[in-house]
Parts: C-alpha cells; sequence; structure tokens
C-alpha cells in the first residue's frame, strides 16, 4: 500500500487484466439475487433487447474496477466511485483495468488521492470510464 507522500500526479495505477466468463458473471448473479434467463446470462434474452449476446451486469463491472484500486491501496480505502457506462460489456473479452491521478489533497482529516479509472477492451473499446476517491495513510502516521 503507498503511503499518500509517495503519490504523484500522472502516476498510473495497474494496469490489471482480467476477462468475465459465462461461469464468472452466472455466479455474481446468483450472489445478487438476479433471476435467471436475463441479459447477463442468456444470449436469446440478451438479443431480445438488442444487445450481441450476454453483457457483463454494471455492478460486476464496477466491481472488477475496485479490485484494481482495492489491491493497489487496501480494502477499505476506497471511498467513491462515480462512473459512466458508455458501452456494453461483453463476456470472454479481454478486460484491462487502468488508473491515473489526476489529484492529491487534504481535507477533513484525510490524505485523498483522485484517480481517472477506465475498463478498456484489447481493442481499445472504452467500456466504463469514471473517477474514484481514496483515502491513504501518511508516511508521517
Amino acid at each position: 500500500m503507498p503511503d499518500f507522500e509517495d503519490v504523484e500526479l500522472g502516476d498510473e495505477i495497474g494496469p490489471m487484466e482480467t476477462e468475465a466468463t459465462d461461469d464468472g458473471v452466472e455466479a455474481f448473479c446468483q450472489v445478487w439475487e438476479n433471476r435467471k434467463p436475463n441479459r447477463f446470462t442468456d444470449s436469446e434474452s440478451a438479443t431480445k433487447v438488442g444487445l450481441p449476446g450476454p453483457i457483463v451486469p454494471g455492478i460486476m463491472a464496477m466491481a472488477i474496477m475496485t479490485r484494481l484500486l482495492t489491491d493497489w491501496a487496501g480494502a477499505g480505502a476506497l471511498k467513491d466511485l462515480d462512473v459512466v457506462f458508455r458501452q456494453p460489456v461483453p463476456h470472454h473479452k479481454p478486460l484491462t483495468v487502468t488508473a491515473t491521478v489526476t489529484d492529491t489533497r487534504q481535507e477533513d482529516g484525510e490524505n485523498l488521492v483522485e484517480c481517472d479509472v477506465m475498463l478498456t477492451g484489447a481493442e481499445g473499446e472504452r467500456y466504463v470510464g469514471g473517477k474514484a476517491i481514496i483515502a491513504l495513510p501518511s508516511s508521517a502516521d
């Protein structure tokens, strides 16, 4: 886990590479209690609503993005994640999560790091983008 003083504007976090599998999405939907068949787990349901195939649930895409940030900063460090879904996230495609530090500040007794975070595909597809705020410890503590 980095100390606040070691983080600079423009620092890159990641990349983290992953893939959403049918089994992984199905397991997520079971925990989430989202009944199937649905656009996340079933090709026919997905095509009925105009999708090319099953997609990753938005909340699962956010969880994937969160993993990059908490692996870097530690559990409980993520204060906020605000995202915009640009296009559906497909199953069985390489996914890359990256973040770039855009601000560091001390506010209300916390050492905050703000990042732009992005979930992209292997061919440059921009699936989900947003901002995250992370609280880091100080080396002086």
